[in-house]
């Protein structure tokens, strides 16, 4: 089958399919899918497009990720690809699928504890003007919920440093954003 063969044969479907298998560059265990990056897939006119959205503004793995998506999609016959960088609205880790936490948390990073989008506020529950409750993060290497700040910061900028009090073992969490 020839290239323009696939891109007319080819559906959204089978492209998110494709993109599943491009890992992130900073956790290879979860893919670009599986962390929300990846928006929208549009396929049409002999082509297809994939719009991404950065996990932070200034992200410098987006170049890495656009050339490993792009070049998914060509090992697969697609040739016209536009990839579209789009930064409204801002990603969040409310678009993780549950599948990429379990990858995060089967990694030893523990996954995010809380959801962005909080609506404890219509159930009547304060916390008071302007401030979240620190997020229950469980120990990705026990499962002991006994753990403890150490550094707002980890091994990168989305994620910050903790101990679990009970295994004494240090691991990253991946912080509500």
């Amino acid at each position: 089958m020839c290239a323009a063969d696939v891109a007319e044969a080819v559906s959204a479907d089978q492209v998110w399919a494709w993109l599943a298998d491009v890992a992130d560059p900073e956790i290879p265990v979860i893919s670009v899918v599986d962390l929300g990056i990846v928006r929208d897939v549009k396929v049409g006119d002999g082509g297809c497009t994939v719009t991404i959205t950065p996990t932070y503004s200034g992200c410098p793995a987006m170049q890495v990720i656009s050339d490993a998506i792009g070049e998914a999609l060509k090992a697969h016959g697609l040739h016209r690809i536009g990839i579209v960088t789009q930064l409204s609205p801002a990603w969040t880790t409310d678009w993780m699928s549950e599948t990429g936490k379990a990858r995060l948390k089967g990694y030893g990073i523990a996954p995010p504890a809380q959801k962005v989008v909080d609506i404890s506020g219509l159930r009547g529950i304060s916390r008071g003007p302007g401030r979240l409750e620190a997020p229950d993060v469980a120990c990705p290497h026990c499962g002991s919920h006994h753990t403890e700040l150490t550094s707002q910061f980890g091994s990168t900028p989305c994620k910050a440093l903790y101990k679990c009090l009970d295994c004494r073992e240090p691991f990253d969490y991946f912080k509500c954003h």
